[in-house]
């Protein structure tokens, strides 16, 4: 079987289509979501209808969770004073756009999925907040993917495409009974982060929506770019009053933020 994993649409329909066109002439079977289906981007509410049209199984994302909660991500994940009120503007705009029933669309979503050997999550299994980063710790990482008892771990939320297969990490189990120093010793299979990168705005240095296709068969990970018209996108982030350094950083592939720490950002959550 053949599975697309689309992640972090963030309201940009055109990537949107983009990506499900592409995936139409992959011969996949099935489509998961990994969540953020909004923020930043200037179409939420045709975001999420697709989705739901397509019926695409889907998990929340931290954007999708805030817009249903409240905006409740710690203050410290932003860089900078700057970024973040450029983060609860892109928050308030988005929350006055959604339609009550795409709305309850969000509140209604998981926050994993799972697939036989295969758990899907949007930033990590703690937290739609948490970033699984490809250079965390070994045994982090190890830990998360053991966490939702499965074998890979599919997850977004950094924007960046990347698969880790964590080899070094390897644990060896010893049991023994009725004092058998011998015992018998079990191996863990090996373990896979799979991050899927991003359909609307990606952040690994080009404009070109992300996703990734997995063979369940051959237990191959294909990691795919999508080119498409992004400066419709752009056009509309302009248009619809969000802050233009979205449309910049969208244009680039990458993220933008300032970096001057302030002493006096003290964490509300």
């Amino acid at each position: 079987m053949k599975l697309a994993v689309i992640s972090c649409i963030h309201g940009n329909i055109f990537a949107l289509d983009a990506v499900l066109a592409h995936i139409e002439g992959q011969s996949v079977d099935r489509i998961f979501c990994v969540g953020d289906l909004v923020g930043y981007g200037p179409f939420p509410n045709q975001a999420i209808e697709r989705i739901r049209r397509l019926n695409i199984p889907t998990c929340a994302g931290c954007w999708d969770e805030d817009i249903v909660e409240g905006l409740n991500a710690c203050e410290c994940s932003y860089p900078s004073v700057l970024a973040e009120r450029r983060g609860k503007l892109a928050h308030e705009w988005t929350d006055r756009e959604i339609s009550p029933e795409n709305r309850e669309f969000l509140a209604q979503l998981p926050h994993s999925l799972r697939q036989d050997n295969l758990a899907f999550v949007h930033g990590s299994p703690n937290s739609p907040h948490e970033y699984l980063l490809p250079d965390m710790d070994a045994f982090v990482a190890l830990e998360r993917v053991f966490s939702t008892e499965a074998d890979v771990l599919f997850c977004g939320h950094t924007h960046v495409p990347y698969v880790r297969t964590l080899d070094a990490g390897e644990l060896k189990i010893r049991i023994t009974q009725n004092h058998d120093q011998q015992g018998q010793t079990f191996t863990t299979p090996l373990k896979r982060i799979v991050n899927v990168g991003s359909v609307g705005e990606p952040r690994h240095g080009r404009p070109n929506a992300t996703y990734c296709i997995y063979d369940t068969d051959t237990e191959r990970v294909t990691l795919k770019e999508v080119s498409y018209d992004y400066q419709k996108t752009c056009a509309a982030i302009v248009e619809k009053g969000l802050p233009k350094i979205f449309a910049w950083r969208l244009a680039k592939g990458l993220e933008y933020a300032e970096r001057a720490d302030n002493p006096t950002h003290i964490c509300e959550r």
